[in-house]
């Protein structure tokens, strides 16, 4: 059923979870497994011009370390990729690019929760994708676990 899946990731706390459901539905399936990371355009474009290449480097950084994340939570062979872009953009057309079968994504990434202001990047991913996406929220911390990490 699922020959290719997509997993869209930042790093995130919140993606974490997303990324475990995906693997599982991957092996599953037998699935080819991509992790794709983006590099936001607009954060590098909105950054001061004498830091742009500074910032991009550290978001470039970032993204190879959530990737490494991503094959480090499994033993199958895990195609990765950096875009740099619009995320939603960049991941629909990363997923028509590997003709994949879905793309799965947390619900919130890196900007937590005021990107529900502005609208985020799993609802656009939603909205536009020429495949099904499965969104996976992160599990609220139980009391024990609260504790834990208090």
């Amino acid at each position: 059923m699922f020959d290719t899946v997509v997993v869209a990731t930042d790093g995130s706390e919140s993606v974490k979870r997303a990324v475990d459901v995906a693997l599982d539905l991957a092996e599953r399936f037998e699935a080819d497994v991509h992790a794709l990371s983006v590099v936001d355009a607009s954060e590098v474009d909105a950054s001061p011009e004498q830091l742009r290449e500074e910032l991009r480097t550290a978001l470039e950084t970032h993204a190879d370390a959530a990737l490494a994340t991503v094959e480090g939570r499994t033993d199958r062979p895990v195609t990765t990729a950096v875009r740099e872009g619009r995320p939603a953009v960049e991941i629909c057309e990363y997923a028509r690019d590997v003709d994949a079968a879905l793309i799965a994504t947390g619900t919130r990434g890196r900007h937590g929760e005021n990107r529900l202001l502005l609208g985020s990047v799993a609802e656009r991913i939603v909205r536009t994708s020429p495949v099904p996406v499965l969104t996976v929220r992160q599990l609220a911390p139980t009391g024990g676990e609260a504790a834990a990490d208090a």
